[in-house]
This record gives C-alpha cells, structure tokens and sequence, in this order.
C-alpha cells in the first residue's frame, strides 16, 4: 500500500499559512539520517578516551616503564581511542592530592600503593598485616582470590581496578642498626600522611610513626625527623634513600601491593569491545611485574651492598610473636572483618594445598 502524504504548515509573507504535503518517506528517511548522525557521533564520544594518570613511581623505574607500555599498546589496540599519559615520580602530588584531582576529574587515572588504595576502601588494608603473608606464590593466589571482592568495593566508590602493581617486599631500612622488636619500637618510623587511623594503630602498638608524604621521605631522613622506613629494596634504590639509611633489617614485613584504577566516568566512555581489550593488556602488565620485581628486589639488594648497605636477617620468636599480635587486633580495626576472614581462608587453603604433596 502507498504511504500517505503527512502535511506540514507553512507560513507565507502575510502571515498566514497553507498546507504543504510531503512524503511521509521523505521525512522518515531524514530522522533516519539524523539519527545515524547523533549515533555515530555517540559512539565516537564513548570510545574517545584520553586518560592522565599520575602515579609515584619514580620516573624511569621498572613500574613507570610498564605503565608507558601499557599505554602505548593501549593506544595501539584501539585505534587510539584509548590514550595514556603517564605522569610518574610524584609530578602531580602524594597520593591523596591525586584522588581529590581524580574527583575532580583533572586526572583520570592513577596507579597507587596499597596507602592510596586504602584511602579509597579501607579493604586494601589487608595488605598491611605484618607477616601476613609467606612467599609471593601465596601473595598472588590470595589477591586473585579477594580481586571480585575488591573490584565491587573500588567501584562503589567511583573507581575501577583494572589491574595490580607488585612493588616488592618491605624491609625495614635505618639509620642506624635494627635487629630487635624494642630497636624497632624506638625508631621514628615513617608511616604515609593522611592516614591517620594507621598512624594512631602504630601508636597504639609501641611504635613512634611519624606521618608524611612519600615525596618527603628524604628529606625527613635528612633533617633527621625519620630514623627508618619499611620499604621495598628496589625503591630504596630507585629514590636513594639507602645512601641516607645504611642498614637493612631483612624481615619481610609485608608485600608492597598496589594497583591501577580509572575513574568510573572514564571506564564508562569506552566500548565493551575496548574494555576487554585493554583488562586484557593490563593482566599482561600485572604478570610480567611478577616476575621481573623479586628479581630486581634481589639485584637492588645486591647493588647497595656494593655501596656500602649492610644487611641483618631478623631472628628469633619475638618477631613471629609480634606478627600473631599484629594481625589479631588489626581484624575489624584496620580491616574490614569479612575480607580479613576472606583472605585468612585464601591464605590457608593455599598452605594446604601446597603441604599436599603431588601425586607422582
């Protein structure tokens, strides 16, 4: 059946109006062009993605590096849809000034330590049980565990967790030597500003924490208002602070753990094909510092004891006592009680199965 004429009015020079017939085809074929145009003009702006990430990672280091590539292969897989400027060394402030500029939308992205991640939820406050953890084999099979749990935490906040850093394992570097619990005990300790409920717990457990920035740390060591810093011996050597901290107390407090995370509203331009693409990058990022980090953890080790470094390997119950101590009354304080019971559970089903041995 034809379509029928649909009518339209129009006004002529006197001010009065006739009735002109147009082909109902004729206008649907033009809403049809304007839509296609509006459509494709969406679907550029959700795919359009430029992202400025900050992190502190020293400019250079093996971590910065692996962001750079990243982006780059972002860019590449996408078409440039998605692209990456990587802002390392702290350029763009701590950690905190970055999520407020993350808020705001002046930053996009950011790669954090567990310090900046915890500011977000205090979940990430698992990572900083002392002694919690044993090897990193263990460390990884707990984290891709409590992952589901923690990406549905970060987002309800506004932020996707699109993948995890490795920074190594904190040892206690100082001024002077550390071989004891009280030596420990009366050092002043760096521990991360803006944080304060984990400085009051250091407080409350006999330790004299003194807060301050990460971009901070050398000069405090210089000016002596610190004494020692638990840190990852690749960054001791990344950012130099061995050279004010000649002592290392090899005791393997906790596993440095970080992660890279999007604004949401950034997450949600891109397409789906574009977020598999890029998660799927990323966990390429994330394995590949698993197993280049310990080994620049041992060289870093390895470099400073050329330069002088010396290094002690903490012994006797006394640590282990701490640790038990440490972690009872950080469940429910400093950690959620339903991801420290998580990852208790992660953590010994690990143990089990690796103390089963293998059929032969």
């Amino acid at each position: 059946m034809p379509l029928s004429p649909c009518y339209s009015l129009v006004f002529n020079g006197n001010g009065g109006a006739k009735k002109m017939s147009i082909p109902l085809r004729v206008r649907i074929g033009a809403v049809v062009v304007a839509l296609t145009a509006l459509g494709a003009s969406a679907v550029s702006r959700a795919q359009n993605a430029p992202i400025k990430l900050a992190t502190v990672v020293p400019d250079g280091s093996i971590w910065d590096k692996s962001l750079k590539k990243m982006g780059a292969d972002w860019s590449q897989a996408t078409g440039g849809r998605v692209a990456l400027t990587v802002f390392a060394g702290g350029s763009q402030g701590d950690e905190q000034t970055v999520l407020r500029k993350m808020r705001l939308n002046a930053l996009q992205g950011a790669s954090l330590t567990v310090v900046g991640l915890g500011s977000i939820d205090w979940s990430f406050n698992v990572f900083n049980i002392p002694f919690f953890f044993q090897s990193y084999d263990e460390l990884n099979a707990v984290v891709e565990r409590l992952t589901p749990t923690l990406k549905q935490r970060v987002e309800a906040k506004g932020f996707v967790l699109v993948h995890w850093g490795h920074g190594g394992w904190l040892q206690v570097f100082s001024k002077k030597p550390v071989e004891t619990v009280a030596d420990l005990k009366t050092a002043k300790l760096y521990t991360s500003a803006g944080d304060d409920r984990m400085t009051q717990w250091y407080k409350a457990n006999g330790f004299q924490p003194r807060a301050m920035a990460m971009t901070d740390i050398l000069t405090g060591l210089t000016t002596g208002m610190l004494d020692a810093l638990p840190t990852p011996p690749l960054a001791a050597l990344s950012f130099q602070w061995y050279k004010q901290t000649p002592h290392m107390l090899d005791v393997g407090l906790t596993p440095l753990v970080g992660a890279t995370v999007l604004t949401k509203r950034t997450w949600d331009r891109l397409s789906a094909a574009d977020h598999a693409t890029i998660t799927e990058i990323a966990a390429r990022v994330e394995k590949q510092l698993q197993v280049d980090v310990p080994k620049q953890d041992t060289l870093a080790v390895t470099l400073m004891g050329s330069q002088g470094l010396k290094v002690t390997k903490a012994t006797g119950p006394e640590w282990q006592q701490l640790a038990d101590a440490l972690a009872k009354n950080m469940r429910g304080q400093m950690v959620p009680q339903d991801v420290f019971d998580l990852a208790v559970k992660a953590r010994d089903a690990f143990r089990q199965r690796k103390a089963v041995p293998s059929p032969k």
